[in-house]
C-alpha cells in the first residue's frame, strides 16, 4: 500500500517564526513529530510519503500514488486540515486521521473514513487489524494511556530536514497540575509517563546520523513532570552523549517550580538545555487562583525567571489576560512584569477555552462559550465571554502587544536579560545559514528596519558587555522582528 503521511499547513502564527526563519531560509519550525512516529508504527513492506503543507504543496501527482492518506494536525491547522481532507477525498483516497485537532473534535470531520483518536500506541494496532480484515470501522478511541516505552523511533528519514530551524522528540506525556485551561491532562493524564533513557538516546542518534547539528526541542509539556526519572536517567544519558557531540542543543517546556531547584537547573545545563518556555500566565494572584495555576502562587515569579536566566537559560514565557478576577489594570501589570523579568519572548493571548478542559465545562455551564476556538493564542480571538466588556479585553490586549514587540522596549528587554544571563561554556557555533542570517540581519533591520538605531545599539553593547551571548543577542533581534510582523498583520 502507498501512505502519504499529510500535516496540514501551519498558519502565520507568533509560534511558527516564519519571518524569523526567512532570515537562515527555512521554511517551518518542525517536522512533525506526530506523523513521523505514526509511519514508524505502519507495516514495513507499505510505501510512505510525508507531505508536511508548511514546507511544500501538495500536488496531484502525490495523490494519484496514494492509496490511502494518513492526516493529523492541531487545532490552530483546522482550516488547512479541511481543504486537505476535500482533495484527498476528491482524489478518491482512503482518509485516516487523528491527533489533537481530531481527538477534541471529532464530530467535526465526518467526511473523514477512519478517525485513529487518542494515543495511536493504542488505537492503531486495532484499526491496522481491522483494516487488514476488511472491516475497519469509521472510529477508534481509547480511555487508557499508553505505555510509551513501545513508541519507536520517529522515521526522520521522511523529513526534508534541510527545510526545518528545529527538530522535535519525546521524553514524556502527562503532566502533575491541573491548570483550568489546559486540555494536556485530559489527553494525556495528570501521571508523566516517560521513555526510557535508551528510547532518547536511540532518537538522538538517529537524527545525528542523519546530518542534523542544531536545536532539537523537547516537546514535552512539562519535561520536570517526574523529577526522579530525569535526574537519574534521562539528564545523565544526555550529559554523556553530548561529550562527543558538536552542536547539538536542546530546549523545552517546563513548570515555574524548576528555579527552586538548583542540582536540576545544573544538570540540565551541563545536558545541553539552553531555552525553557514556562507559563506564568499572569502576575494577578486572584487570577491564578482562579485558573488553578497553584504552582505559580505565593511566589516572586520575576526572581524565579531571573534565578533561572543566572543558571544559564533563556526563558520564554506565555501569558494570559482575560480571566473573570482581571481588572483593567492588568494590562499594565502584565507589561510591567514582562519588562521587570526579561522574558524576551513573551507570548501573550486571550484566555481560551479548549473542548476537555474544566473551563470550557464551566463556561458551557453559564452559557458563556462563543464559536468554536481558532488555536492560535495570540491571535486576539477568544470563545468566551469575558467577565470584563469584549471591547475593553481586546483594547488592553492590543495595547500590550504593541508596547512589548515596539522596538524600544523590546530591545530594552532583551538587555535587561542578557544582564542577568550567565550562558554556559557549551554553545551552538556559527555555521554558513546562521552567518548569512547575521548578514540578513544587518540589512533588513541595520539599515531599512525601522528598528535600526536599537538594532546596532544592541550590536555595539553586546560586543563590549556579553560578547559571549552575541549569536543570541543577533538571533533574538531577528525574533523581535517577527513578533511585531505577527502584529501588525494578524493583530494591531
Amino acid at each position: 500500500m502507498n501512505v502519504i503521511l499529510i500535516n496540514p499547513e501551519t498558519p502565520d502564527t507568533f509560534w511558527g517564526f516564519k519571518h524569523a526563519l526567512k532570515f537562515i531560509r527555512k521554511r517551518a519550525y518542525s517536522p512533525p513529530l506526530g506523523l513521523l512516529t505514526v509511519a514508524a508504527m505502519l507495516p514495513q513492506e507499505w510505501s510512505k510519503r510525508l507531505v508536511d503543507a508548511s514546507v511544500t504543496k501538495l500536488r496531484n501527482k502525490d495523490l494519484e500514488w496514494a492509496d490511502c492518506a494518513f492526516i493529523s494536525g492541531m487545532t490552530v491547522q483546522r482550516e488547512s486540515a479541511r481543504r486537505i481532507i476535500t482533495r484527498c477525498k476528491e482524489a478518491g483516497l482512503r482518509v485516516v486521521a487523528g491527533g489533537p485537532l481530531f481527538t477534541m473534535e471529532p464530530d467535526q470531520f465526518e467526511e473523514v473514513d477512519h478517525l485513529v483518536l487518542n494515543e495511536a500506541e493504542l488505537t492503531l494496532p486495532d484499526f491496522l487489524r481491522d483494516l487488514e480484515r476488511g472491516c475497519a470501522k469509521h472510529v477508534y478511541t481509547s480511555s487508557e494511556f499508553a505505555d510509551i516505552h513501545e513508541t519507536p523511533v520517529p522515521l526522520w528519514e521522511l523529513a526534508d530536514m534541510k527545510r526545518y530551524g528545529t527538530m522535535s522528540i519525546q521524553f514524556s506525556r502527562g503532566c502533575p497540575f491541573d491548570c483550568e485551561f489546559c486540555n494536556v491532562t485530559s489527553l494525556f493524564g495528570h501521571r508523566p509517563r516517560t521513555k526510557t533513557a535508551g528510547q532518547i538516546l536511540a532518537e538522538l542518534d538517529g537524527l545525528y546520523d542523519l546530518g542534523w547539528r542544531g536545536n532539537v526541542f523537547f516537546v514535552d509539556d512539562n519535561l520536570i513532570g517526574n523529577k526522579a526519572r530525569l535526574k537519574t536517567e534521562l539528564l545523565p544519558a544526555l550529559i554523556e552523549w553530548r561529550k562527543d557531540k558538536r552542536g547539538v542543543l536542546f530546549s523545552t517546556e517546563v513548570s515555574i517550580n524548576l528555579a527552586d531547584d538548583e542540582q536540576l537547573m545544573q544538570m540540565m545545563g551541563e545536558a545541553g538545555f539552553g531555552t525553557v518556555f514556562i507559563g506564568i500566565e499572569t502576575p494577578d494572584e486572584a487570577s491564578l487562583a482562579e485558573c488553578s495555576k497553584k504552582q505559580n502562587m505565593n511566589r516572586n515569579l520575576v526572581e524565579d525567571v531571573k534565578r533561572m536566566q543566572r543558571a544559564g537559560f533563556q526563558v520564554d514565557g506565555g501569558f494570559i489576560v482575560g480571566f473573570d478576577s482581571d481588572t483593567p489594570g492588568i494590562f499594565q501589570r502584565q507589561i510591567d512584569f514582562i519588562q521587570k523579568s526579561g522574558i524576551v519572548n513573551a507570548m501573550v493571548g486571550l484566555l481560551q477555552a479548549p473542548p476537555g478542559t474544566r473551563l470550557h465545562e464551566r463556561l458551557k455551564q453559564a452559557g458563556r462559550l462563543l464559536d468554536e476556538m481558532s488555536g492560535d493564542n495570540v491571535d486576539g480571538t477568544t470563545n468566551i465571554v469575558p467577565v470584563m466588556s469584549l471591547d475593553a479585553l481586546r483594547d488592553g490586549y492590543k495595547h500590550i502587544l504593541s508596547r512589548i514587540y515596539a522596538p524600544k522596549p523590546y530591545y530594552q528587554r532583551v538587555k535587561t536579560f542578557l544582564r542577568e544571563y550567565q550562558p554556559p561554556e557549551l554553545k551552538a557555533s556559527w555555521d554558513f545559514e546562521h552567518v548569512l542570517g547575521f548578514i540578513r540581519s544587518i540589512c533588513r533591520l541595520g539599515i531599512i528596519g525601522k528598528e535600526r538605531a536599537h538594532y546596532w545599539h544592541l550590536l555595539w553593547w553586546t560586543l563590549f558587555r556579553c560578547p559571549r551571548s552575541f549569536r543570541l543577542a543577533m538571533a533574538l533581534a531577528v525574533y523581535g522582528y517577527h513578533l511585531r510582523r505577527i502584529c501588525e498583520l494578524h493583530v494591531l
